[in-house]
């Protein structure tokens, strides 16, 4: 994109506004410089300041003549001259260039400059900040509903389940079965989740039992032997339910002699799988078994094409609900960044390390750019962006000069008149 210049008439840029504003400043210093000195030298007046007003007049055209050169001259010829060593910018520009590069390479890239500034930054207090600001986390969580639509709409559905089912696939190799089957049977055994699912099974069982003892003894009558007599087959009927109801019961106790069994059991498979490698090598055949059937890529492969038509279907008529959960939890995200320091400060140093390495990394690369990007420009674009950067500056330069000139103009008058009075 080419830079506003000072000589294209934008008023858009401020920059351009300043300086031109300075420019007139300056011209019109040395305009009125020079009105005095005309006025000074063509009225004849016996005034005694009159003499030292025009050596102050005459001395500033000089002076401000001189650094006007000295400006023009960094950017442009003056008037076009081909005067020698003026132009100087545009004449160097592949030496500033090469000496821009190396300059911010050497000096802002460089690793105790890098280190020493980022330390000084809290970025992740800043994007806390940031994000704790309900006005930005309300526009994010907006921004997610109108992108998420556009993401699921163009996502390779059939590739995207085949990958996540391979990528399951290798996740599994890697991770295993039995130790893992033992940290989870031990959680949930000793979370008491497996015990209450027994009672529940044991309490649904008598029920069930006892509901249907009727329909089981005519069952059970129909199937035995038509030699033995009716009588017979509904008192061992009512028996055998009877005997298995009161069993069931009685396993309601934590401490039934079954249910004792049963922990001891489950416990000593927590072990075995654990520590057995028969146990082990059992686990990584049937593991093996499970993952080199297809039917795990294409659940994964069933699994997605349920996600992503859900997505394109719900998304739409969700939105407001998902706007809200994104803003909720990037507020929650924010207040979670900064509730601890400890936590922060790790966040920190880690982003710093990686911000570093990358920049240390790169250092030479990013001043390569910089070289390429200045030597890259024409010479006018180079003199226009120095000359906004730097141009409003320059004018006071002019305006110095200008009163600088002059008080030096009248003490060499006074010196002089001192001189010829000896």
């Amino acid at each position: 994109m080419p830079a506003t210049s000072p000589r294209d008439g934008s008023a858009a840029d401020p920059r351009v506004a300043a300086l031109r504003r300075m420019r007139l400043v300056a011209t019109l210093l040395l305009v009125s410089m020079t009105v005095v000195f005309i006025a000074t030298t063509a009225i004849r007046l016996d005034w005694p300041w009159v003499p030292y007003l025009r050596a102050f007049s005459e001395a500033a055209m000089v002076g401000a003549c001189a650094d006007w050169f000295a400006i023009v001259a960094l950017f442009r010829r003056p008037f076009g001259l081909p005067i020698p060593h003026t132009g100087i910018v545009p004449s160097n520009k592949d030496r500033i260039a090469k000496a821009l590069g190396r300059f911010i390479t050497n000096n802002f890239l460089a690793a105790t400059v890098l280190n020493d500034r980022l330390a000084r930054i809290d970025v992740v207090g800043l994007v806390a900040h940031w994000l704790g600001n309900p006005v930005n986390a309300k526009r994010l969580g907006d921004y997610a509903v109108l992108v998420l639509p556009r993401i699921a709409a163009s996502l390779p559905g059939p590739q995207i389940g085949e990958s996540v089912g391979r990528l399951a696939q290798q996740a599994l190799q890697t991770v295993p079965a039995a130790p893992l089957a033992s940290k989870i049977l031990a959680v949930v055994w000793a979370q008491g989740e497996a015990q209450a699912l027994l009672a529940r099974v044991v309490d649904y069982g008598e029920s069930w039992l006892a509901d249907n003892k009727d329909y089981l003894a005519r069952q059970i009558a129909r199937r035995s032997s038509r030699w033995i007599p009716q009588w017979i087959d509904n008192f061992i009927a009512e028996k055998v339910l009877n005997g298995m109801l009161s069993t069931l019961h009685e396993m309601r106790d934590p401490a039934h002699p079954w249910r004792r069994e049963l922990q001891k059991t489950v416990e000593k498979l927590i072990v075995d799988l654990a520590t057995d490698p028969q146990m082990r090598a059992q686990a990584e055949s049937l593991k093996s078994d499970l993952l080199s059937s297809p039917l795990v890529i294409e659940q994964a492969r069933t699994l997605w094409a349920e996600i992503e038509s859900g997505l394109n279907t719900r998304l739409p008529e969700r939105s407001h609900s998902i706007a809200q959960a994104c803003e909720q939890a990037l507020r929650g995200s924010a207040a979670w960044l900064v509730e601890d320091e400890a936590r922060k400060a790790r966040f920190n140093r880690r982003i710093r390390f990686l911000t570093l390495r990358f920049l240390l990394l790169y250092r030479f690369e990013i001043g390569a750019y910089i070289e390429r990007v200045v030597h890259d420009w024409d010479s006018a674009t180079l003199v226009d962006r120095l000359e906004l950067q730097v141009g409003k500056d320059l004018q006071y330069i002019r305006i110095n000069g200008t009163l600088v000139g002059g008080l030096v103009g009248v003490l060499i008058f006074i010196v002089s008149k001192w001189i010829a009075a000896f």
